[in-house]
C-alpha cells in the first residue's frame, strides 16, 4: 500500500522559515517526481513547487521561487520542502504528492498524502 505522510506542518512569523518531510512508503521514490501543492487564490490547487526523479531539476511557481527549495533523498524515501521567508499568504494546507510524469501536474498525480497545515502570521 503507497503512503505518502506529510510531517507536522507548524506556525511561524512573516519572514521565518519552516520544513516539511513527506515520507513515502510502498513505493520505490527514484521511479517518482515528486511535487508540492496547495490552495490558491481562485484556484482549488497550484503546485508550489516539483522536483523530478533524481532531484537534479526543480520548477517553483512565481509566488516562491526563490524562498521556496525541494529536495529529496531517494535512498531515504522523503521529499522536503524548505520554505524561507514566509509570508502571511503562504497560509495554506500543503500536500505532496507523486506522480510518474515531470513536471507533476495535479491532475496526473498517482499519489498524495493527507496534507499538513502551514500558518504564517504577520
Amino acid at each position: 500500500q503507497v503512503q505518502l505522510a506529510e510531517s507536522a506542518g507548524g506556525s511561524a512569523q512573516s519572514g521565518g522559515s519552516l520544513r516539511l518531510s513527506c515520507a513515502a512508503s510502498g513505493l520505490r521514490l527514484s521511479m517518482y517526481a515528486m511535487t508540492w501543492v496547495r490552495p490558491a487564490p481562485g484556484k482549488e490547487r497550484e503546485v508550489a513547487g516539483t522536483t523530478c526523479w533524481s532531484g537534479g531539476s526543480t520548477l517553483y511557481a512565481d509566488p516562491v521561487k526563490g524562498r521556496f527549495t525541494i529536495s529529496r533523498d531517494n535512498a531515504k524515501s522523503t521529499v522536503t520542502l524548505q520554505m524561507n521567508s514566509l509570508k502571511p499568504e503562504d497560509t495554506a494546507v500543503y500536500y505532496c504528492a507523486a506522480g510518474t510524469r515531470y513536471p507533476v501536474e495535479i491532475h496526473r498525480a498517482d499519489y498524495w498524502g493527507q496534507g499538513t497545515q502551514v500558518t504564517v502570521s504577520s
